[in-house]
């Protein structure tokens, strides 16, 4: 192969040089402090500014309603974190399926999981008997980082307004909000947060062909947080420290292109996502999908290849210029198997043989269509 075929999209993507681009004049000529009083640094203060109109105007909401972080972990800490605090007598629900930097700050609170059914979907019958009197946090990821599968996130929300209401009917003013890991969603599907019907609503701008240690939390108006990092209170007084403008003018501009061709770009990458399963499970019987067959985000493949061990199959592949995962990048060095793949019902044999394939901006069906063939002949060794 003439050059490597880069299949781990969902760990992280290409900078676009239009990000780079808007990105470059901070770095050097508009290198001031946003927070100074002089004219130079006013102008850059406004520049800023307008980065956070872009991507409230993304979002539909308002740009005091967004927070700049650097990614997603930081933006779902802040949530998690920032409202739990407030309420040291409470409880969160999360997902059995959320990425790591949900899971960990969760417990550091009184926290139960919410059990997904075998393609990935939260059951909304259980997550409403969890919810408690007590409970005054949901937090449920938009795109699964491992599977794929979309979560039913208005009828999740529809269940949060109607526990509000039978709250207040019986005399109890705890709060209820909603909270979304977004990380995954946000180059296919619409981030409009009042048709989701979310509180909260993490963004990770490496997803998004934009910089890596970047993105950004909406909140919406009304919701107080303790901020994690106290100084200067800079970012509405949640995130102190000089402002990185670079990484988040490169934020908004990537959430802008991502969100501009989204239609066509999901259009696009589930053709070939179909073609390459259509292909791999005539050559290869022994494969077989994980997560939702329907409800999916057209970038993702979880794909188990039974009696094959990933961590050998993977090197194997990267042997032949052919890089994918084995799961979630931040739990790679953790010899554990996935607690997505557990969650859904796969055995520790099973998630050990499982591998994940993410699609992104350069990938060709020839690419693809290469991966099969190489993958049908390490499977055929392997057995």
């Amino acid at each position: 192969m003439s050059r490597n075929i880069y299949l781990d999209y969902a760990a992280a993507t290409p900078l676009d040089p239009k990000v780079l681009k808007t990105m470059l004049p901070y770095f050097s000529e508009q290198f001031y402090n946003p927070s100074a009083t002089y004219l130079s640094a006013r102008a850059l203060k406004n520049q800023l500014e307008a980065a956070r109109h872009g991507v409230a105007k993304s979002l539909g909401a308002k740009p005091a309603e967004i927070i700049f972080t650097a990614g997603a972990t930081e933006a779902n800490n802040l949530a998690i974190q920032g409202l739990l605090q407030q309420f040291p007598d409470s409880e969160v629900l999360v997902s059995a399926i959320e990425h790591e930097s949900v899971l960990e700050p969760a417990k550091l609170f009184s926290y139960k999981e919410i059990p997904v059914n075998e393609q990935g979907l939260i059951i909304l019958n259980k997550l409403s008997n969890l919810i408690s009197d007590k409970t005054v946090l949901i937090s449920v990821m938009f795109v699964n980082n491992e599977l794929g599968t979309i979560q039913p996130l208005s009828q999740i929300a529809k269940l949060v307004s109607e526990t509000r209401h039978q709250r207040l009917a019986k005399g109890n003013k705890r709060p209820l909000f909603l909270h979304t890991d977004a990380a995954q969603a946000g180059n296919y599907l619409d981030l409009h947060v009042s048709r989701l019907g979310v509180d909260f609503m993490s963004l990770n701008a490496g997803k998004l062909y934009g910089p890596k240690q970047s993105g950004g939390l909406y909140i919406k108006a009304g919701i107080k947080l303790q901020p994690l990092i106290i100084g200067g209170g800079q970012e509405f007084n949640l995130r102190s420290g000089t402002e990185n403008v670079a990484s988040s003018i490169g934020f908004a501009k990537s959430l802008e292109l991502a969100q501009a061709k989204r239609q066509s770009e999901n259009q696009r990458v589930n053709d070939l996502r179909d073609n390459f399963e259509k292909q791999l499970f005539e050559k290869i019987p022994l494969a077989s999908l994980n997560g939702h067959k329907v409800h999916r985000a057209p970038h993702i493949s979880s794909l188990t290849f039974d009696g094959c061990d990933n961590e050998r199959l993977m090197m194997e592949l990267d042997e032949r210029g052919i890089e994918c995962a084995v799961g979630s990048a931040c739990s790679a060095s953790n010899d554990e198997p996935s607690h997505v793949l557990q969650a859904i019902g796969l055995s520790q044999d099973q998630a050990r043989s499982t591998l994940r394939f993410s699609f992104g901006h350069q990938t060709t069906q020839t690419d693809l269509n290469q991966v099969v063939d190489v993958l049908a002949k390490l499977t055929a060794h392997n057995r």
